[in-house]
């Protein structure tokens, strides 16, 4: 079963990392992961231009290089951005000088003091050198809008029933995701504008 809110324990493990913003401010601070990529960052962005909201965008570093039109426009449109490696890289399977390598790779063209890990995991000495550079951002709440076996209406669900003030949320503008993202997006968008909620920047 997916784990769609943040488990306490793994909180508890790493207090230094953000899990959320301030509990007492009913703000909801979408992300999205693994862009920019074409017929799918451009979507997002015109779906958060219709509502009027900023959100933060982690990019993959050799997604910008392919794509640098897209990841200017992203900017150019108020929105952040946040390094998410160049490659993509799974932390745990990655010597601790590779990983830094890959990031500070990212960091040259993202220029973010926001980092977030692919797939949400690291090593213990990778967390330690990177919060010396990095506000590592992971999540209150998980759409798995990646995920191929989930409905789109699943997605949507995932989206709405856990957030509260301060949910970090995490979306994907990737290939895989784009049966749900484009479907959950807008409705979560509604359901939150109807619940009260503003949306803010990291």
């Amino acid at each position: 079963m997916n784990i769609v809110k943040s488990p306490l324990w793994l909180r508890l493990l790493l207090p230094k990392l953000t899990w959320n913003r301030n509990r007492k401010e009913k703000h909801i601070y979408l992300t999205f992961d693994d862009g920019p990529i074409p017929d799918v960052t451009p979507q997002v962005l015109n779906i958060l231009k219709k509502y009027n909201i900023q959100a933060t965008f982690f990019c993959v570093g050799e997604n910008i290089v392919k794509h640098p039109e897209i990841f200017e426009q992203v900017k150019l449109q108020g929105h952040r951005v946040g390094n998410h490696t160049y490659n993509h890289l799974k932390g745990w399977q990655t010597p601790l000088a590779t990983y830094l390598e890959n990031v500070e790779k990212c960091q040259q063209l993202t220029q973010t003091n926001l980092f977030r890990p692919p797939y949400g995991k690291c090593t213990l000495p990778q967390f330690k050198k990177l919060r010396d550079t990095y506000e590592i951002i992971m999540w209150d709440v998980i759409t798995y809008d990646f995920d191929h076996k989930l409905s789109p209406e699943a997605c949507y669900q995932n989206a709405i029933q856990h957030v509260t003030n301060g949910s970090i949320v995490v979306f994907h503008d990737n290939i895989k995701a784009v049966p749900r993202l484009l479907y959950a997006l807008p409705k979560a968008i509604d359901y939150w504008l109807d619940k009260g909620y503003e949306f803010k920047l990291l």
